[in-house]
């Protein structure tokens, strides 16, 4: 996550949780890292402290960003609600397991790749990661608005500072372009300022993870600065290296990648902010009966 101008893995999975909520998502198994992913992890862990400090409440006075947060999470519930119907959840018999829904009891489900982590969902809330989460105000916030939000970060000065900061909820190291998450388990992905840092000639391979983890019908939500009528340039990003990008851009090649636009939104900069915020909020294409 970026304010102005998101953010190497850890060794071993972790354990359930002493609730037994959720099972380990892991860290990201890379063997090679590309320098991009390098020099943003070094970067964000030199000012971790820092930066947490500078983005602590950083949506409160941002009417327009946190409106279309919670028009997401009313979404990412829509799809859940949906998912259960559609599956017997709620019918007037007991449904049958489904083979295609994500991990129970911290068992992968059949879609899953070999070695892929288990998530278990909170019961009623649905299954939301926040990649990019630098120190986790975001994914607390996605948490108040009653999605079942866990963070991932390349930055493990950044998820140090987020398990420490809201210990009750759950941070690992991870790369958002290799995710250690079993096939189809989350009802929505967000990426709220860290596609940013991707150059565009490897954002694809990002938004096709993003739909693998995502479950058919599942939401995304893309937050980036935008460029404004300009075609998608690199710009002096405070820490690390970062892009501006065209909405209409953006929002094509996520279509490419097997999603469907539901909305947009543009924001001109406030008070401190250099550039034009963009927003999307896009959909996974569902199974066909």
């Amino acid at each position: 996550m970026a304010t102005e101008d998101a953010p190497r893995p850890e060794d071993g999975p972790n354990a359930l949780d002493d609730e037994g909520r959720r099972s380990d998502i892991g860290s990201s198994p890379m063997t090679e890292r590309s320098e991009h992913l390098s020099a943003t992890t070094e970067a964000y862990d030199a000012v971790a402290d820092l930066y947490a400090e500078l983005a602590r409440d950083y949506l409160d006075p941002l009417p327009l960003d946190r409106a279309f947060l919670a028009a997401y999470a009313e979404y990412a519930r829509g799809a859940r609600d949906r998912a259960e119907w559609s599956s017997g959840v709620g019918a007037t018999t007991e449904p049958e397991p489904s083979a295609g829904t994500a991990a129970e009891a911290g068992t992968a489900g059949p879609t899953a790749e070999p070695g892929a982590a288990a998530v278990i969902e909170a019961p009623g809330r649905p299954l939301v990661a926040e990649l990019g989460c630098g120190p986790g105000y975001v994914t607390a916030h996605l948490a108040k608005l009653g999605l079942d939000a866990f963070g991932v970060d390349l930055s493990p000065a950044m998820i140090d500072l987020a398990r420490k900061t809201y210990s009750d909820l759950r941070f690992e190291v991870g790369s958002m372009d290799a995710l250690d998450i079993a096939d189809g388990s989350l009802q929505g992905v967000v990426s709220w300022y860290s596609i940013i840092h991707t150059p565009p000639e490897e954002v694809h391979a990002s938004i096709a993870e993003f739909g693998r983890v995502l479950a058919p019908g599942g939401h995304l939500l893309l937050g980036f600065f935008e460029s404004a009528g300009d075609p998608v340039a690199q710009f002096d990003h405070r820490v690390a290296p970062a892009y501006r990008w065209p909405i209409d851009d953006l929002a094509t090649r996520t279509s490419e990648a097997g999603f469907t636009e539901v909305g947009r939104m543009l924001r001109e900069p406030g008070a401190g902010e250099r550039f034009r915020r963009g927003h999307l909020i896009m959909r996974r294409a569902a199974l066909q009966s």
